[in-house]
């Protein structure tokens, strides 16, 4: 199970380096040097927003073509991935029953308490690599606790409209996971969610649509 072997306890070395980096701070004003001609730095920052924009692109279409080799062969389904949080019923027995029905389906099973986002991004990277090498993700399906307007995912992380804006660790992990859908799929790459009815009120609908901006970049 992804994130069962995680350790919880933190040792006495590890509290002190916390601590001393965070009373590690000089209060006293620091005066600049030089005031800098705003008009100049705001051409750098485009500058700066368009090259990147431009890597981007060509990082895009170079992962891409990696997938097009990848994927060739008639042999070749286009797999899918099936997380599943062990806080589900009966979660452990699953991801048997799961791939006796289609092979193609990954499921992959992960520790409510002690996995990590990164945890798991990486168990997905590894199980796609054993799949096919180099091929992304067709077809997501998340198998999770949750309710109306939320999504339990990990302990002390919950999903929301709100916290899929602002909190770093979800950005990033949503960011990243869009990162491994294809793009080479000719249907909209996007998120399913079982086990739970995130859509019983409008902040459900609001998380939805956030969940779904990355993941329909990513096959642009």
């Amino acid at each position: 199970m992804v994130g069962s072997r995680r350790m919880k306890a933190q040792t006495f070395a590890d509290r002190r380096e916390r601590s001393f980096s965070r009373s590690w701070s000089d209060p006293t004003p620091v005066k600049a040097d030089s005031i800098h001609d705003s008009r100049e730095s705001h051409d750098l920052q485009n500058s700066c927003t368009a090259l990147d924009e431009e890597c981007e692109d060509l990082n895009w279409e170079a992962e891409r073509e990696m997938e097009v080799m990848s994927c060739e062969g008639e042999d070749f389904i286009p797999p899918k991935i099936m997380l599943i949080s062990s806080k589900v019923p009966k979660a452990e027995y699953i991801p048997t029953i799961i791939r006796r029905d289609d092979p193609s389906i990954i499921p992959i099973l992960y520790d409510h308490e002690h996995a990590t986002f990164d945890d798991i991004l990486e168990e997905i990277e590894k199980k796609l690599n054993v799949y096919r090498k180099g091929c992304k993700i067709w077809e997501m399906l998340i198998f999770c606790q949750g309710g109306p307007g939320y999504l339990y995912l990990l302990k002390n992380k919950v999903a929301t409209f709100a916290k899929v804006e602002k909190e770093e660790d979800l950005i990033l992990f949503w960011k990243k996971l869009s990162k491994l859908m294809s793009k080479i799929n000719p249907e909209p790459n996007m998120i399913n969610i079982m086990g739970c009815y995130v859509l019983g009120n409008p902040n459900g609908e609001k998380l939805f649509q956030n969940l779904k901006n990355p993941y329909e970049s990513s096959s642009n």
